[in-house]
């Protein structure tokens, strides 16, 4: 790629500011998703289309700005991925509320701490490898036809209408539920033989969307999860384990004692079995990638879209943040049980840091190059880093330990997990923004600056959002959680590990049934592969037993939503623009309601009420569930009618 003699305005302040309005909407969306359904959405190209649209009508605007303001806002929007941990301080009763600064302070630290280590894996992974990074490339292709072609700003202009009519609708019918004028979810429960179990489905748009935008394989792995989950175990056990009363009480109690621990064993396996895959290709790739890199680069004038951060920053600006990591570890023991070894625990905590992130960077960066960052199980990382910092205090601490000191040991495993967490989700989305920059002729260490400053703006935005939620909501699993608490699958599934290392009370018999199920969809899914045929990913299968039914069906229906737009879109004259359109629309389903869910949650704090809103009896349930239903079917066509009109 050749220099260019003039460097085109990049790291602006306008695309800064930019990028921090969008970072405050996409990263609250994705924070409340997140613990609704355990999913989180990838916010590049919808960054990146709302910046085209915005810039085109100020001077001096050009593709450059519009990377930097994706960048900011990808990043910020990925470390929202933290509520797959930090809830869990909330489940077991450490916190009562997320306290700002730590909160903050274990969010950006481990996030800052992400983009230090994965700088000097750019030339590694991006530049001397042959790795697809297929959103990178994606939101590149987004950049240069928006920013290229008067043709490709009215694209642009027509996308932002697509996002804006998906939210706008997914908004209104999330009102109109809250008014108790259309229905939510609706479900029937019934006998099966000796035991019982039901059918579900929620009218959410944002589930909707979320399907589309995995995939169909995604959609239908998690269809198989259900199926074991809710109609072949679920009966199994429900008549092993008879109740009197109602049937849904029965069945959904036997499903959080025993098909969740279940599920949780299928996703161990699974994220076990990822990193197990994908060791070797990492390590000779980055150690190839390397050599390569110093044979052909050595000394040599690096152009400017070659310069990344220097090395001296890098190492010096690591170590740094390892002191106040330190600070903050040891403000968490301060005055508790764990106190005495609190230098012991602290040093321990920040080796563990040092080595599992260096590490972690370079595990997701691989990932994410290799199937892109939306698809990469970060979670997995969470599982397997609370593993091992429960394991290392159990050896150091035992099991039989009074509940107090347990309950220390838990939070601080957590905590440790957080920044780590921090560290993967970041390596794990900033490779393929840097990737999208090298496409497009950036400088690699504006970049890089941006990534800090999205992460900045993320730590100070998702504090709020989750004390909000959890006052409003609450987790389930937490105590004094009310009925419409949020799943927080990943937190629960975590904080649950760490409660079964360190208290022993953990629902092992299921876990090993999950384990043993889990060995056998990975079997599937590898002789799926063998034979060319639609994967189905263990990690999504997994998912699909653990979490509620009525999450899980919206979104196989979105995915199969999503397929079929995608063949249509497959006989367009321009495929890639109308897939574009799709993707957009649903992004569009998942920003409203989820924006409107963090509003929602501000009523509902505000009032104390659970149905501020209702405005409906309870008697016009019936009605509202038929009529919610053709609304929502009406609803989907047209904003996919809009789609495929703005394809053309």
């Amino acid at each position: 790629m050749a220099t260019r003699a003039r460097p085109l305005a990049e790291l602006t302040f306008r695309g800064v500011l930019l990028g921090g309005i969008i970072t405050l909407l996409f990263t609250a969306a994705n924070v409340y998703l997140g613990l609704k359904v355990g999913l989180t959405f990838a916010t590049s190209i919808p960054a990146a289309v709302i910046s085209m649209a915005v810039l085109r009508y100020l001077p001096g605007a050009n593709i450059l700005e519009n990377n930097i303001v994706q960048t900011i806002a990808s990043a910020a929007g990925t470390l929202a991925a933290i509520i797959f941990v930090l809830p869990g301080l909330i489940i077991i009763g450490w916190w009562h509320g997320f306290p700002y600064v730590t909160t903050a302070a274990i969010t950006g630290l481990g996030g800052i701490l992400g983009v230090m280590f994965s700088v000097p894996l750019r030339r590694a992974l991006v530049i001397d490898t042959n790795l697809p990074y297929p959103e990178g490339r994606a939101a590149a292709e987004v950049l240069q036809v928006g920013s290229g072609t008067e043709i490709g700003a009215e694209e642009s202009a027509k996308g932002l209408r697509v996002l804006v009519w998906g939210a706008l609708v997914s908004t209104g019918f999330a009102i109109l539920t809250q008014m108790k004028l259309v229905a939510a979810e609706a479900a029937l429960w019934f006998r099966a033989g000796a035991g019982a179990t039901g059918i579900a489905g929620g009218l959410s748009y944002a589930l909707l969307g979320v399907g589309h935008l995995v995939g169909i394989s995604v959609g239908l792995a998690q269809l198989l999860g259900l199926i074991t989950g809710w109609w072949v175990l679920l009966p199994i056990l429900t008549a092993n384990h008879p109740a009197a009363g109602e049937i849904e009480g029965w069945a959904t109690s036997v499903f959080r004692a025993d098909v969740r621990f279940f599920g949780a064993g299928v996703i161990g396996v699974a994220a076990v079995w990822t990193l197990v895959k994908i060791a070797g290709p990492v390590l000779g790739g980055i150690r190839s990638a390397f050599a390569a890199s110093r044979a052909r680069h050595g000394g040599e004038a690096l152009a400017l879209e070659e310069r990344d951060l220097p090395i001296g920053i890098v190492i010096g600006g690591s170590l740094v943040l390892l002191l106040p990591i330190a600070w903050l570890l040891w403000s968490v023991l301060a005055g508790g049980p764990l106190a005495g070894s609190a230098l012991l625990l602290v040093a321990g905590a920040l080796l563990f840091v040092l080595v599992l992130g260096l590490l972690i960077a370079a595990v997701c960066g691989y990932m994410a190059g290799l199937i892109g960052a939306s698809n990469s199980p970060v979670s997995a990382i969470g599982i397997l880093a609370v593993l091992a910092a429960s394991l290392m205090l159990a050896g150091l601490f035992g099991r039989n330990n009074p509940p107090e000191t347990t309950q220390a040991m838990i939070a601080y495993a957590l905590i440790v997990t957080g920044i780590v967490f921090g560290v993967a989700t970041i390596s794990n989305d900033n490779l393929q923004d840097l990737k999208t920059g090298q496409l497009v002729g950036a400088t690699p260490w504006k970049q890089q600056v941006a990534l800090v400053i999205g992460v900045i703006f993320g730590s100070l935005v998702i504090p709020p959002v989750l004390d909000l939620l959890n006052t409003a909501f609450g987790f389930v699993g937490a105590p004094g959680a009310g009925p419409n608490a949020l799943s927080a699958p990943q937190a629960g599934l975590i904080s649950a590990l760490a409660q079964g290392v360190l208290g022993g009370d953990l629902n092992w018999p299921m876990i090993r049934y999950g384990v043993m199920a889990g060995v056998a969809f990975v079997l599937f899914d590898e002789l799926m592969g063998k034979a060319r045929l639609l994967r189905f990913p263990p990690l999504a299968v997994g998912i699909g037993i653990y979490l509620p039914m009525a999450v899980i069906m919206p979104v196989v229906i979105g995915s199969v939503i999503g397929w079929f737009y995608d063949r249509w879109s497959d006989r367009t004259g321009d495929p890639e623009v109308a897939k574009r359109m799709g993707v957009l629309v649903a992004t569009g389903m998942i920003v409203g309601e989820s924006l409107w869910g963090v509003a929602f949650a501000g009523i509902v704090a505000v009032t104390g009420s659970d149905s501020p809103l209702a405005i409906m009896p309870a008697n016009f349930a019936p009605v509202a569930l038929l009529g919610g239903f053709l609304l929502f079917i009406a609803l989907t066509v047209l904003l996919y009618r809009k789609a495929v009109a703005q394809s053309r």
